[in-house]
């Protein structure tokens, strides 16, 4: 085994103290750069105030002559003086109003001060919070009065009543109440989430490390925040048009932000930032931070730098080859949610043809089994109730770092499918039916999913596990994507259309109970009426429970973009989307008829968004969601989220069931009597 070198390993750390001393002293420099300016531009603003001072004292003296001077002419000649005096009460009221503006113009000079002592001070509190408002001081302090404003009024102008000039209006002064830090401590961060469950707990998990750096609050609110972060998809093109018209709606808040607010920075997180990050900095100039889904350690620092130094970007899009956040518990905002998402492996090897994920997320790896039973029984002991195993390839987990052998097993691909790349996976590590198996064990109350698995990946071992847990939920998401073994072959999915059908076949000799979902793309290259009927041949025999469907977008960087060409026209994209979704509610309607009368255990998830002072929504196993009274008839006490409740289903759609609330349950109870009966 190799050892570190200890002398170039105190290099290192040389070099990391020394580009740490000098980033202190840099910052240090600014600081002190910043702030004499500031002292500067009030200096300036002292001497204007105290000339306008020696000014009004000098005409006061006058002032003062001429009296005298009238009062010994007065004596000898009074008719004469008429005019004179006429002159010296428009001198009068002139001064009056002078008199009236320099209070007001040193009472702004106060305000200021007190303001500019304010930031200075709660910069120290929270990362330089106003440090980046001192250019709009001087530029306000530059467009204020210089003694020509003082002596314009000549003896000539007709009284009037005292007026504050435009550049110094009572609101001016009073529209701005400087932020309390002992109220206020942190900088307030705004997650704005796109996509599929797992970028729910990347943001997550960038938000603790957010926390773990310290000075950062969540809020629930857009408006509240002084940083908002877009967790971003690039799967589909409608997502990122989404994206980009909020990144609009942002810089158009950020432009129009007061400068004695806390700087506003905006950050792009996630699959997007990775694919598209030199656009995001070019064509969005108001994007701050581009962060990639490996990358979410950098966050904090990202953040404090561009807020030290406005005119910077902060990028890290880096993929890794092993990062997992394997010692990261993500902290859980929701904290009366009692679902809740754990990932397990991140990237994907498939390579499919349409698929922009392999580039965004970058290559398979995943987290040790011990770190994933650890947080399972973490969340367990919070009372989360049902938890959902996230990857992008889930079911191809591969665990190389335990060193039970007992626990290894070896690869073992779906009957009629093949793998597109070469793995070289050593024969000692856990694989995912061993991980199901031991997650399963923790806690007979906690329901356990899985998503997104591909169908090459279902060996007996895992249908068996899933048939004898019964806290494993039965229901599996088997991707499709296409009917047609033709565009099978085209997308490299590894398998034909008999062969997925065999599958399905299988996985429901051994669960015949089982509810299936999948996902089909609508129009892909070349897809003729042929192909697009396969795929409705494929909906029909499977029949399944839920299908996410969506017109095909062609992705940069994809093996698509590259060898083939974006045929189809979008009418006819949006027309075959059509029918896969109306055939799909058909058959879904279908199935949840055959639901009524039966008794199923629902997880209570919290007030029917319809009617959420009677009602309550729930899931069954079957992930099917539930509508059922919020308590039992006879009795008073309301069903809470993460309530087991057994339910009789009495009515159906094609999107859910509605049924009456027969009495609380727990699921070992549940599936106890469940496979008594059987």
């Amino acid at each position: 085994m190799a050892t570190s070198n200890p002398s170039n390993s105190q290099q290192q750390n040389g070099i990391s103290e020394k580009a740490a001393q000098q980033f202190l002293s840099t910052a240090d420099d600014y600081f002190r750069s910043e702030i004499k300016l500031v002292a500067s531009d009030y200096n300036c603003l002292t001497q204007m105030n105290e000339t306008a001072l020696d000014k009004y004292n000098q005409m006061r003296r006058k002032l003062e002559h001429v009296n005298g001077s009238i009062r010994t002419m007065n004596d000898s000649n009074c008719t004469k003086m008429l005019s004179t005096r006429s002159q010296l009460n428009e001198i009068e009221d002139a001064m009056s109003n002078l008199e009236s503006t320099i209070m007001h113009l040193d009472a702004y000079s106060r305000s200021l001060e007190t303001q500019m002592l304010q930031r200075l001070i709660f910069s120290q509190f929270s990362h330089c919070r106003f440090l980046s408002s001192v250019p709009a001081w001087r530029e306000k302090i530059s467009q204020g009065p210089s003694l020509k404003s003082f002596i314009e009024q000549t003896v000539n102008q007709a009284p009037s009543e005292p007026t504050l000039p435009p550049y110094l209006t009572q609101h001016n002064i009073d529209d701005y109440e400087p932020l309390d830090p002992l109220k206020h401590p942190k900088r307030r961060v705004y997650f704005d989430v796109y996509g599929c469950q797992m970028n729910d707990n990347d943001t997550d998990i960038a938000y603790t490390f957010l926390d773990k750096h310290g000075g950062y609050e969540r809020v629930s609110n857009e408006d509240d925040a002084d940083i908002v972060l877009l967790m971003t998809c690039s799967i589909r093109e409608g997502a990122e048009q989404k994206i980009w018209k909020k990144l609009q709606s942002l810089g158009n808040r950020k432009r129009t932000r007061s400068p004695y607010a806390p700087p506003f920075q905006i950050g792009v997180l996630g699959c997007m930032a990775e694919r598209l990050k030199e656009k995001l900095i070019e064509r969005e100039k108001i994007v701050d931070v581009v962060c990639g889904p490996d990358a979410y350690r950098s966050l904090p620092n990202l953040l404090d730098q561009t807020l030290l130094m406005s005119d910077q970007k902060g990028i890290n899009t880096v993929l890794s080859l092993d990062e997992t956040y394997a010692d990261i518990t993500p902290l859980r905002f929701d904290i009366n949610n009692r679902r809740a998402f754990v990932s397990i492996m991140r990237g994907c090897n498939n390579m499919c043809t349409f698929c922009i994920v392999p580039f965004t997320r970058g290559r398979e790896r995943s987290r040790p089994m011990s770190s994933i039973l650890d947080e399972l029984r973490y969340l367990a002991d919070l009372g989360i109730k049902d938890v959902t195993l996230l990857g992008q390839n889930v079911n191809s987990y591969c665990d190389k770092s335990e060193m039970n052998v007992s626990l290894h097993t070896t690869k073992s691909l779906s009957r009629g499918f093949r793998e597109n790349y070469k793995t070289n996976i050593a024969k000692g590590s856990i694989r995912f039916a061993t991980l199901l198996d031991q997650a399963s064990q923790i806690s007979p109350e906690l329901r356990i999913r899985f998503t997104s698995p591909h169908p090459k990946d279902f060996p007996d071992d895992l249908l068996y596990v899933m048939r004898d847990r019964s806290n494993i939920c039965k229901s599996i998401h088997l991707p499709c994507q296409s009917g047609s073994t033709r565009m099978l072959e085209l997308m490299r999915r590894g398998y034909t259309k008999e062969s997925y059908l065999l599958l399905v076949e299988h996985i429901r000799s051994i669960m015949p109970d089982l509810s299936f979902s999948s996902d089909f793309i609508a129009g892909f290259c070349s897809e003729t009426d042929d192909d697009h009927r396969d795929t409705l041949d494929v909906i029909n025999r499977v029949r399944y429970n839920f299908i996410y469907s969506f017109p095909y977008s062609m992705r940069e960087k994809t093996k698509a973009h590259y060898h083939l060409n974006d045929d189809i026209p979008p009418d006819i994209k949006s027309r075959r989307h059509l029918e896969i979704h109306e055939l799909f509610r058909h058959h879904a309607h279908l199935i949840n008829q055959s639901y009524i009368g039966q008794t199923q255990l629902c997880l209570v998830e919290g007030p029917s968004k319809r009617s959420p002072d009677t009602e309550v929504a729930g899931r069954n196993d079957y992930n099917t969601k539930v509508i059922f009274s919020k308590q039992l008839s006879e009795s008073n006490e309301i069903f809470q989220p993460g309530d087991y409740v057994e339910v009789r289903i009495d009515s159906a759609t094609s999107q859910s069931l509605k049924g009456t609330a027969l009495k609380r349950r727990t699921l070992a109870d549940f599936n106890s009597l469940k496979n008594t009966c059987c």
